[in-house]
């Protein structure tokens, strides 16, 4: 009887001190494992855009547009210039003999611009395409007339295919497959020139040259680049992006 009343205080006393202390938190190192929910991935909005800026930023910060500054075309127009075997060798002559006593001793890039880049994904999921928009101005020198003779407006856009892969390790990285000047993107416009020289023939021969020269050298000088910066990028982004490539998600919104 005795040890029974002394059972029913015990119990008594206990579920008062509970009662008390019920309201109050209870000590983190005493208390279950918290279900804190991990950051979430940025939303396919927000993984397209990251990406766009961040190939934007590093291609400027990677000098872009000291690339396009420096651009060698006097080097490649001059007679035996270029890789193509002496191929552009005559192409200077056919602008020079427009004007009879005419040597172009000059042609200077001004004003590189990246434009906004564009993205679209494969309808398959599982490749990106980048479209870089480039623009310069030529400025056309001769000592004819000892200023500048033609000012052309210029715009190139570089197409870059990213992919996805797996290495032994497992692990998942960006990787650039094509990288090409698309077809038809150059786009060539007379910004001013200088009369009453016959500006039309001379601009024509110019386009002429540059439409065989220009696309390739560009390419050639950007591509490298886009590859440094694609394997340079934030390894969160890099790695929620190639998960859906990966599974071939969309995550490029169609506009």
């Amino acid at each position: 009887m005795f040890q029974t009343g002394v059972l029913i205080v015990f119990y008594g006393l206990l579920a008062q001190t509970m009662a008390q202390f019920g309201g109050l938190p209870v000590p983190l190192d005493q208390a279950l494992p918290l279900n804190v929910n991990p950051a979430l991935p940025l939303s396919p909005t927000g993984l397209a855009g990251s990406l766009t800026n961040a190939l934007g930023n590093g291609l400027l910060s990677g000098g872009l547009l000291g690339i396009l500054e420096n651009l060698p075309l006097l080097d490649i127009l001059k007679p035996g210039g270029g890789t193509s075997g002496g191929l552009l060798g005559g192409l200077l002559g056919k602008v020079t003999s427009v004007i009879p006593g005419l040597n172009i001793i000059d042609i200077k890039v001004t004003d590189p611009q990246l434009l906004e880049l564009g993205l679209v994904q494969s309808p398959d999921g599982h490749r990106l395409y980048v479209t870089i928009p480039l623009g310069i101005n030529l400025q056309v020198n001769t000592p004819l007339v000892g200023a500048s003779l033609l000012r052309l407006a210029v715009k190139l856009n570089i197409t870059a295919e990213i992919l996805a892969v797996r290495d032994k390790q497992g692990r998942i990285h960006l990787v650039l497959g094509d990288c090409t000047h698309s077809p038809g993107s150059l786009h060539i416009s007379l910004l001013d020139g200088l009369g009453p020289l016959p500006i039309q023939g001379l601009l024509d021969n110019l386009t002429g040259i540059l439409n065989k020269v220009l696309p390739e050298l560009v390419q050639g000088k950007v591509c490298p680049l886009v590859n440094e910066v694609l394997s340079g990028l934030d390894i969160t982004l890099v790695h929620d992006i190639a998960n859906m490539l990966i599974h071939g998600l969309q995550f490029v919104i169609k506009v």
